[in-house]
């Protein structure tokens, strides 16, 4: 089955409609989000969210789940007048503030705003919110969060949660009485904070220089105890130890382990050796590994209302259904209108052509109007005109060249018979006439096979430098006894010096041999025909520019509406003459063609009232390669 342009023109439109439905959908879900992300983004929201950030992780670093998370994320949005929603990775909803405040259980936006992860707080999706200032205590093995670890006591036991605080009360007190404010009563903080719980690092020389900074005013305050790890971070901290020199180990990475003030231990790298880029990878896999039995597990922190405008919400679905298939209905009527329109002067081409096919080479199509359509018929009805002339001429040469070829056998013919039957005596006049009709036979024949030749562009030719006034006598010379016995004057006119010109002599010469029999056959007797060589204009090198040659008769001339068809075969101004005044109409057509395969060009001319003029100009000699 023959595939149809209306059906695919419509699934083309329908195709494109719909994309472009889509694409505005999508273009519009886009600026909201850009809108509600400006928004989300300004100076005050930012400070607030990575607060509530802060708080959900300091939840997690104490808990090893979130059951109890609910009340906390009540209190912060009725704080912030944010909405706040905890989900599992896999978008489980752990818990909502809109559904804790009764407000409805309204969809989530697009993306959460931040992973909450104690144990990694670097993994998950990209935050929008930048974390809080949170400080730390680097272990062997990477960063456990430090308000935790030191300031509260990480996972401290009541029995240690009471000493700290009855040490860090003392230690306030003296900070107080040495002129150093201190922090409230009840807290285990104290304003030299940045001295008395320094961190452990990978580097032997930090481990050195701060643990040993708590003298002064700090060393006279604050009791060794004060700084002592609770039993949890020391297990926490043997862990990650176990953990990151067996990934080290794994890696061939030298290290060496540190015992830290408190029995702490830290992994440095081997002496003089440069911490490479996996170091950093196993220091984390290792925190994380370790950290993660204590810590609740990773959870999406999701802040404020659903993105505007989502077309993937199920609210949408139907108001987008409905739009697609109105636009989809009014892409269609049009496709089919305009379908419609477009095939139709298709449909009429293709019925020109098969009646071309089938032999009426008179088919046309209807053309109107000025697109590429009507463009397309107008080409069709030229190339049309051009198929039938053609049909046309090739008529007529076949039946001119069964008239040239016919003549001449049938006068063989009949001398051959009178000869034979003994009404003509077999003498040098019957020899002679006989072979010149077999001369016009070969004559003719050498014609239609130059002319099929070039046709199939298989005309060779061998150039050579010549010169061009030499070309043109010897063709005056070959018909100067044709011209006599005519009563036709025939004359040369060549410069002093030499035209050189780039050519085949063999088919110059049979070009200008045409042109000069042409114009002696149609000179009557007292006229003249005259062959001038000039050198040509326009060369614009210095040098020689190429060859013109010119042949002008006195003849009759050649009527104005006759002379863009002197070059096509078998053509003659006058159909009345015969063969032996008009030739066999092949001879321009080969000069046209031996001209343009030297890459020239033959015009003609005939002024009212003054003869014909052919010119045959033939480009320079190409240049001489460099030496």
């Amino acid at each position: 089955m023959r595939r149809s342009l209306l059906p695919r023109l419509l699934a083309l439109s329908l195709a494109v409609a719909a994309l472009a439905a889509a694409a505005t959908v999508l273009a519009a879900y886009g600026a909201g989000n850009h809108v509600t992300e400006r928004l989300e983004n300004d100076a005050f929201l930012l400070e607030t969210d990575a607060s509530l950030h802060g708080e959900l992780l300091g939840y997690a670093a104490d808990h090893p789940d979130w059951e109890g998370v609910g009340p906390l994320v009540r209190e912060l949005a009725e704080r912030t007048g944010r909405r706040i929603a905890l989900t599992t990775p896999e978008g489980e909803v752990i818990a909502d503030s809109a559904r804790l405040l009764g407000q409805g259980a309204a969809g989530l936006p697009g993306t959460p705003a931040a992973r909450v992860d104690a144990a990694d707080p670097d993994a998950g999706p990209g935050q929008r919110h930048p974390r809080p200032p949170h400080e730390t205590v680097t272990g062997a093995s990477g960063s456990v969060p430090r308000a935790r670890l030191a300031y509260d006591g990480w996972r401290a036991t009541d029995a240690e949660r009471q000493r700290q605080e009855r040490l860090a009360a003392e230690a306030s007190a003296c900070l107080e009485r040495e002129g150093v404010p201190a922090a409230a009563p009840g807290r285990p903080v104290t304003a030299a904070a940045s001295l008395l719980f320094p961190s452990l690092t990978s580097t032997a020389a930090r481990l050195e220089a701060v643990w040993p900074a708590l003298d002064g005013v700090a060393g006279r305050c604050v009791p060794p105890g004060l700084t002592e790890p609770t039993d949890a971070v020391r297990k926490l901290n043997a862990r990650a130890v176990e953990l990151v020199t067996g990934c080290l180990a794994s890696h061939g990475l030298p290290y060496e382990v540190a015992q830290g003030p408190h029995g702490l231990t830290a992994v440095t790298p081997a002496a003089g050796a440069r911490p490479p880029a996996a170091w950093q990878g196993c220091e984390r896999a290792a925190h994380t590994a370790a950290l993660r039995p204590y810590v609740a597990p990773p959870a999406d922190l999701y802040l404020g209302t659903p993105d505007p405008a989502d077309p993937f919400s199920p609210a949408t679905w139907r108001w987008l259904a409905v739009t697609w298939a109105g636009v989809l209905l009014a892409a269609a009527v049009a496709a089919v209108a305009g379908g419609r329109r477009v095939v139709r002067p298709v449909r009429a081409l293709t019925a020109a052509v098969r009646r071309m096919e089938s032999g009426d080479l008179s088919a046309r199509v209807r053309v109107r109007g000025r697109d590429e359509m009507t463009r397309l018929g107008e080409a069709f009805n030229a190339m049309a005109a051009s198929v039938e002339a053609g049909a046309r001429q090739r008529k007529a040469m076949l039946s001119d060249i069964a008239h040239e070829l016919r003549t001449p056998l049938a006068n063989i013919r009949s001398h051959l018979e009178a000869a034979e039957d003994g009404v003509v005596p077999v003498d040098a006049a019957l020899v002679g006439s006989l072979r010149e009709e077999s001369g016009l036979l070969e004559h003719l024949v050498a014609d239609l096979r130059d002319l099929a030749l070039a046709d199939a562009g298989e005309l060779r030719i061998h150039p050579d430098e010549l010169d061009a006034a030499d070309l043109a006598a010897q063709a005056v010379a070959g018909h100067s006894a044709r011209a006599r016995a005519s009563g036709v004057a025939l004359r040369l006119d060549v410069p002093p010096d030499p035209v050189p010109v780039f050519a085949d002599p063999v088919r110059l010469r049979q070009a200008l041999s045409n042109l000069v029999a042409n114009a002696v056959t149609h000179t009557p007797r007292g006229g003249t025909v005259e062959v001038r060589v000039r050198e040509g204009s326009g060369g614009g090198d210095g040098g020689s520019s190429g060859a013109v040659f010119t042949v002008a008769d006195t003849g009759p001339g050649i009527p104005p509406e006759h002379l863009p068809f002197v070059f096509d075969r078998c053509y003659r101004a006058d159909r009345s003459r015969g063969r032996a005044a008009g030739g066999s109409g092949l001879g321009l057509a080969i000069t046209r063609r031996l001209a343009e395969a030297h890459g020239g060009r033959v015009t003609a001319q005939s002024p009212p009232g003054s003869g014909a003029v052919f010119t045959l100009r033939l480009p320079p000699p190409p240049p001489c390669p460099a030496s």
